[in-house]
């Protein structure tokens, strides 16, 4: 498939995609957004795919959403009155989908969805919803150059793209509150400190240290780290750990007669595992669990 505003390209069981408007600094649209979520949504049944590394084309990650077009920015319908009713009972509705719902969220459900763990080099100016995507990423990394900003009181909005259930979960609540409510922009050391970045690497590494995680993981049973993501996000959002537990055993029942048995021979073996696994077709019965 073509696309306008990103680049999708795989080698050795990793996808790259690049937010490719570097004269617009990777201003997010909302073309770029159906296309992302494509992206995503292609990635996760792909099974040339094993793990997701997204940076930006040029100076920039993303600068955030394009404000320079015309009518709602936001890409918004104006006409319309939604209260929480049309949320919870007409969210695909089409005139709801395409003119109130948050198009960066919509781009990070398709993140949280998909079946492939997704690290984050974060390039540049990580704006707005160039910072609030990543926060739907499992392994963010900053170069020297990154400037990341949750803006949007700034502007007289608020936060996006899920990012009030995403971000306190990296950084907790405070830090979260202090960054949106500053709005401040924040530098790569202040982010590490934050804990919202897993390192600050030198720009002309940054890629280079993006794939090196995403090898080890690729490395791995593809079923296995499909259902450990999910087992993760949403384990840890229940209310307690019996639901966990339930997953826990059905993933351990089915994984133990797939890539587990490669696993516990090539362990005896003293060699690599070589798994054959796959996501597009090999996924329990389960899975989804939480449809």
């Amino acid at each position: 498939m073509d696309y306008n505003t990103i680049e999708y390209q795989v080698d050795d069981y990793i996808l790259t995609l690049t937010l490719n408007r570097p004269e617009h600094l990777n201003a997010f649209t909302v073309e770029m957004a159906e296309e992302l979520i494509q992206a995503f949504n292609r990635a996760s049944d792909d099974d040339a795919v094993r793990a997701i590394v997204v940076t930006g084309a040029g100076r920039a990650f993303c600068a955030g959403m394009d404000l320079s077009v015309g009518g709602n920015v936001f890409g918004l319908d104006e006409a319309l009155s939604p209260g929480l009713e049309d949320m919870e009972q007409g969210l695909d509705d089409p005139e709801i989908h395409s003119g109130v719902r948050d198009t960066g969220g919509r781009v990070t459900l398709a993140i949280y969805d998909c079946a492939k763990p997704v690290i984050a080099a974060i390039n540049g100016a990580a704006v707005g919803i160039g910072a609030t995507m990543t926060c739907a990423m499992d392994i963010r990394l900053a170069s020297e150059h990154a400037r990341i900003g949750f803006v949007f009181n700034k502007i007289g909005v608020t936060p996006e793209a899920c990012s009030s259930w995403f971000l306190p979960r990296i950084v907790g609540i405070s830090q979260a509150l202090e960054w949106v409510y500053s709005a401040d922009i924040l530098k790569p050391d202040e982010a590490l400190q934050g804990r919202f970045v897993k390192a600050v690497v030198p720009a002309g590494q940054l890629l280079d240290e993006a794939y090196k995680i995403a090898s080890r993981i690729a490395r791995y049973s593809p079923v296995a780290v499909a259902l450990t993501r999910q087992m993760m996000y949403r384990n840890s959002a229940q209310p307690h750990p019996m639901a966990a537990h339930k997953i826990d055993s059905l993933s351990m029942f089915y994984t133990s007669m797939l890539g587990g048995k490669e696993g516990v021979r090539s362990f005896l073996e003293k060699r690599p595992a070589e798994y054959t696994d796959k996501v597009s077709t090999d996924m329990p019965d389960f899975y989804p669990w939480w449809d």
